[in-house]
């Protein structure tokens, strides 16, 4: 099989990759491929028979050109630094250059230890690759920018985490798989002639206007800056708790990357942590735009040499973009919530609104998607089925009264206000309890509920009877507390 590889990276210096081959697995079994992605990658989709999908991304055979490298690494892991990590179980098998004119790369998940595996099987459980192909294809269907599933795999094999548990491999597609650590790696080995080829390289693969700048690498900076405060300002209007910011998986092109621990809100809660080993709320809801910005401070601590003649004056470029990534987050937090609420993204008035309504909903446990959603439902002050998301009835209708005045006030018809929040409000997300029943149902080889849940997440402001049960919030007991990495 031929896929219309240009491996740019692979030939970058040896120092900022191992190259590796898959290890083969004993019963390779595809569970799903994206073949409208493949298409737009270039692939011969219509080749792509289960039989040949299956060798392909298991790793058991190799796409012609394939050239497969494992990337290397460093990353403060919940604020320790980590100097070496790397792919140790995700192999790069190369680069394609879409129908759309965008450089992509293709990496398998799970296809077996690499040099950075640390004492690791280098394997994936099924579980992961489940959460992962649900989330990731959710989020791009939300709009969010994600790294995107191509196929998912079933190994035939067991692979031991808490318990024995079958496992499977993921094919992931990403704009790069450049992160923050990857800078980090070679600034932590005082390697300053690999790293300034890393910048040029990134510069040129996702950013190539900067090339153009008076200072190349301050004008890259400023774009990471950008891109990751609109990011994660996008997760937190839909409720998107990451779970696992580590340097090592923020990635440089803006993308969402590496699905491990997280989830989406049910309940609002400001201070929500799901991640089963994030004892301190370091990745919590309402903690990630900080997060974010400290990750990009580690960003700028690699690229000081390249950012001024003096180190002093380094610093201070270093800390005046940095400075700018509040405004950058706060104008895509408002201007998105503001939506929310049916309003223009220019209303002064909107974010004391948002704010005042996101604390009756803290206060009251109201689903954070479900309140968004009816709050549509009714835009001419009525409250509709969104009382039921309510213990105290008299706040919230006070809170619809002023926001009816508001839009009156503003000269905003009802019907623009709904059409407005249809479109920033999905009716469906991938709820927690969800996939936890798609993953238990996976594991005992049942992919039936993994693909109706797929099909519902596809259109998700699309009101769609057949997929009604998937707008519920969980009973008590269906509700997910925890979530885990699954390495």
């Amino acid at each position: 099989m031929h896929f219309p590889f240009d491996n740019s990276y692979a030939r970058l210096p040896d120092a900022m990759y191992a190259r590796v081959q898959p290890t083969p697995v004993a019963e390779p079994k595809l569970i799903a491929l994206n073949r409208d992605l493949a298409e737009m990658l270039g692939l011969d989709a219509k080749a792509l028979e289960e039989e040949l999908a299956s060798g392909l991304f298991s790793g058991n055979s190799l796409p012609t050109g394939a050239d497969p490298i494992a990337m290397a690494y460093s990353g403060h892991q919940f604020g320790g630094f980590s100097p070496v990590l790397g792919d140790g179980r995700a192999i790069l098998l190369g680069e394609v250059v879409g129908s759309d004119g965008v450089r992509r790369d293709i990496q398998l998940k799970g296809s077996g230890p690499t040099p950075f595996s640390r004492r690791g099987d280098g394997r994936s459980a099924l579980g992961p690759v489940l959460r992962e192909y649900i989330v990731s294809e959710a989020m791009y269907a939300l709009g969010v920018p994600t790294t995107r599933a191509l196929a998912a795999v079933s190994t035939g094999e067991m692979v031991v985490r808490e318990r024995p548990q079958p496992g499977g491999i993921f094919t992931r597609v990403a704009r790069s798989h450049i992160r923050v650590g990857t800078f980090q790696y070679f600034r932590a080995h005082d390697d300053l002639d690999n790293l300034h080829k890393l910048l040029d390289y990134s510069i040129q693969r996702l950013d190539p206007a900067a090339a153009e700048a008076e200072k190349p690498a301050l004008a890259f900076f400023e774009g990471v800056i950008a891109r990751q405060a609109e990011l994660v300002a996008t997760w937190m209007s839909f409720g998107f708790i990451h779970g696992v910011m580590n340097t090592d998986n923020t990635s440089i092109s803006g993308e969402t990357i590496d699905y491990g621990p997280c989830a989406f809100l049910d309940y609002f809660d400001p201070a929500k942590v799901f991640s089963s080993i994030d004892h301190q709320g370091r990745y919590a809801y309402n903690n990630q735009p900080a997060i974010a910005q400290w990750n990009l401070a580690r960003l700028a601590d690699t690229l000081l040499p390249f950012l001024g003649a003096k180190e002093a004056e380094a610093i201070e470029e270093a800390k005046a973009a940095l400075s700018r990534f509040p405004d950058h987050f706060q104008a895509t937090m408002d201007a998105r919530f503001a939506a929310k609420i049916g309003l223009p993204t220019n209303d002064d008035e909107a974010a004391a609104l948002v704010e005042s309504l996101l604390k009756l909903m803290h206060r009251d446990r109201a689903d954070f998607t479900r309140t968004f959603r009816r709050l549509a439902d009714k835009p001419d002050g009525s409250a509709g089925r969104l009382v039921e998301e309510f213990e105290d009835l008299e706040s919230i209708n006070q809170w619809l009264a002023e926001w009816q005045a508001h839009l009156q006030r503003k000269g905003i018809e009802s019907d623009d206000a709904a059409r407005r929040m249809r479109a920033a409000n999905p009716a469906r997300i991938p709820r927690n309890h969800r996939i936890e029943a798609v993953i238990e149902a996976g594991i005992d080889d049942d992919f039936a509920p993994f693909h109706k849940l797929h099909a519902a997440l596809k259109e998700p402001y699309l009101e769609r009877a057949e997929f009604a049960e998937y707008e519920s919030s969980p009973t008590p007991e269906e509700e997910v507390r925890e979530t885990f990495c699954g390495t």
